[in-house]
């Protein structure tokens, strides 16, 4: 198809490892085993501060794919604009509660304001331009850094894996989420410009475990929007992976025209073509978040 990435096979060698976009051996990570029980959650913030990067598309697809393999999923959209949540069919401008009435109000229950998808086993937790006002009513709030956390509490038994999707900001929202996570995704644009900010990123995350997280981890930064044609994407991944090393997962997501043509859809691309490059990229990215102890 016109317009998509298509890596150019090396040679083979015989008895040599057939090497990944990240330049390290292919791993086949096995499929999870199913879960006896549900929950209680681990909380995963999908976070860089560069817009168009690929963070909203990755929750859906993520979340979709661990689904998939069992796992009870909640996605929260944290994002004023609501795209994660217009993705999986919500129209956040009719909604009367949403993650912004969870923040501002203790008395919400957060169960009242879940709405289910049309994917199985995935929930969503929604947001609209409401979100926006939060940043600023927050700053004079007791423990303004924890009102998710604290909103989240009565979910976390009705969940194996709660993947946040923070704006592209690194303010006071995206400081609730990292202070809620127990790991972050740093999706990384394949594109010189995206690679400046992930040292700032990960510098704030630093700051969150040292003064409000200490058990926040950073579970991987992720490469996507791959053009393996192109010798900028192979140089950004190379560089990642040589300021990184194994913290940059092994699976990289391709650039392909099936990711709006699916968000258009308002599903993931693992059910709008659960047989396409992209979908089996996501499947595999669940199975080596699993293996590496970053969901259940």
């Amino acid at each position: 198809m016109a317009g998509e990435a298509r890596a150019v096979a090396a040679p083979a060698v015989p008895g040599a490892a057939v090497l990944g976009p990240t330049g390290r051996p292919v791993t086949d990570f096995p499929v999870p085993p199913p879960l006896t029980g549900v929950g209680p959650a681990r909380i995963i913030a999908m976070c860089n501060q560069k817009g168009g990067v690929g963070k909203t598309t990755t929750t859906i697809n993520l979340g979709a794919a661990l689904a998939e393999y069992g796992r009870k999923v909640l996605l929260v959209d944290f994002d004023p604009q609501g795209a994660l949540s217009v993705g999986l069919g919500v129209n956040p401008h009719e909604l009367q509660r949403t993650v912004y009435t969870l923040l501002m109000d203790r008395r919400t229950d957060v169960r009242d304001v879940v709405h289910r998808s049309r994917v199985p086993g995935v929930d969503v937790l929604p947001a609209n331009i409401d979100l926006s006002a939060a940043e600023v009513q927050l700053v004079n709030e007791v423990a303004r850094e924890q009102a998710l956390v604290r909103g989240l509490r009565g979910a976390m038994d009705d969940y194996d894996v709660i993947i946040v999707d923070c704006q592209p900001s690194l303010g006071l929202l995206t400081v609730n989420a990292l202070t809620a996570a127990h790991g972050v995704i740093i999706p990384l644009e394949c594109e010189f410009f995206a690679l400046r900010g992930v040292a700032l990123l990960v510098e704030t995350i630093e700051k969150v475990q040292d003064r409000l997280n200490p058990a926040l981890q950073l579970d991987g930064i992720l490469a996507t929007m791959h053009d393996a044609r192109t010798l900028h994407s192979r140089e950004v991944v190379a560089r990642v992976v040589e300021a990184f090393g194994d913290r940059v997962f092994e699976t990289v997501i391709g650039r392909t025209v099936k990711f709006p043509d699916a968000s258009v859809a308002a599903e993931p691309i693992t059910t709008y073509a659960p047989t396409h490059g992209g979908a089996t990229a996501y499947r595999q990215l669940a199975r080596e978040l699993v293996a590496r102890g970053g969901a259940a």
